[in-house]
């Protein structure tokens, strides 16, 4: 039987998170990794009040994020990641963990009232909490997409249309492994100009289309032989999935791919066990978003045309992937 204790300890985890966050917010690792690492010199800078400052770093110590030295302060191996300077920084999506903190604040309302009547949509978020997500997007992706490149053979297919492709992170990965593909990023207009620097960075520019438009009003760009929906259906609702899927199936060509990235239920709807609180985040976060077992997911895409429905992977961490044909 578990110690009433640890139930206790699982509670008071919210305290470690919110100290991590507020360090993230002020961009306090940033300015450690950048030689502003005594308490009096960063709470001059950010116009803070130095004792509370001195009290938020040494509990950061606690958790294994800096240490002290004669009043100095400095970052560990895992207190770096949280430096915007670090090569594969967490900041980005520390900053949108930010921002689910006040969203989660409503879970108990949502859950009696089946809404989160103090939901911000997207349209309506400062520029910054859009930036944090995307960021968000490209540290989850960055490692994920070149493992699931590297475990499909895509080698067949000329070019990719990447819906709500963001940073690009998942076109990179695919581009690299496969040199004769081509590809389409089809965001919103204020994402892509985000899109072209990691382009670039990656050296695959010349050979990736950016094309603006809004996959809930707008048709999609045509001429693609394989499509893919990268955490794109979880934000959805039902309604909006297949309305989505039915879009995909009027662009791509004859015989082409529909290859979607996210989590999979099973029918229990408790494994993947990330996807099951992942669910909740989408009940907080957004109007009608949640996760999907692989049946509801086939009837859907059967609905709109395609066929050859098939779970080709089972992941534990948002990396289960679905492919749907549509009819040559």
């Amino acid at each position: 039987m578990e110690h009433p204790m640890i139930l206790l300890e699982k509670v008071r985890n919210f305290m470690q998170s919110r100290i991590i966050l507020t360090g993230a917010e002020l961009d306090l690792f940033t300015q450690i990794h950048r030689g502003v690492d005594r308490a009096e010199m960063i709470a001059q800078k950010n116009r803070l009040d130095t004792r509370a400052v001195t009290r938020l770093l040494d509990a950061m110590i606690v958790y294994g994020l800096l240490t002290k030295e004669k009043g100095r302060y400095l970052l560990t191996p895992e207190g770096m990641f949280l430096s915007s300077d670090h090569p594969e920084s967490s900041l980005p999506m520390v900053l949108h963990m930010n921002e689910l903190w006040d969203t989660w604040s409503h879970l108990t309302d949502t859950v009696a009232q089946g809404k989160n009547s103090a939901r911000v949509p997207p349209s309506q978020k400062e520029k910054k909490a859009l930036n944090a997500f995307i960021g968000a997007m490209n540290v989850v992706g960055r490692r994920l997409s070149k493992e699931i490149a590297g475990a499909l053979d895509l080698s067949s297919y000329r070019k990719l249309l990447d819906i709500g492709g963001a940073s690009g992170t998942y076109t990179i990965a695919f581009l690299e492994k496969n040199p004769n593909m081509r590809g389409v990023i089809f965001d919103l207009k204020q994402v892509t100009p985000m899109t072209e620097a990691p382009l670039a960075e990656a050296g695959i520019l010349d050979r990736v289309e950016l094309v603006s438009g809004d996959f809930y009003v707008d048709e999609l760009p045509k001429g693609c032989d394989l499509a893919l929906l990268s955490a794109i259906i979880h934000q959805n609702s039902p309604e909006q999935n297949r309305d989505l899927y039915r879009k995909i199936h009027r662009a791509i060509l004859p015989g082409g791919t529909l290859m979607i990235r996210d989590h999979i239920m099973d029918e229990s709807r408790t494994r993947p066990p990330a996807g099951a609180i992942f669910a909740l985040n989408m009940l907080v976060a957004t109007e009608g978003g949640d996760t999907y077992t692989f049946r509801e997911v086939k009837a859907d895409l059967e609905a709109a045309g395609f066929t050859d429905i098939r779970q080709i992977q089972q992941g534990m961490k948002m990396d289960s992937i679905v492919t749907a044909r549509k009819p040559a």
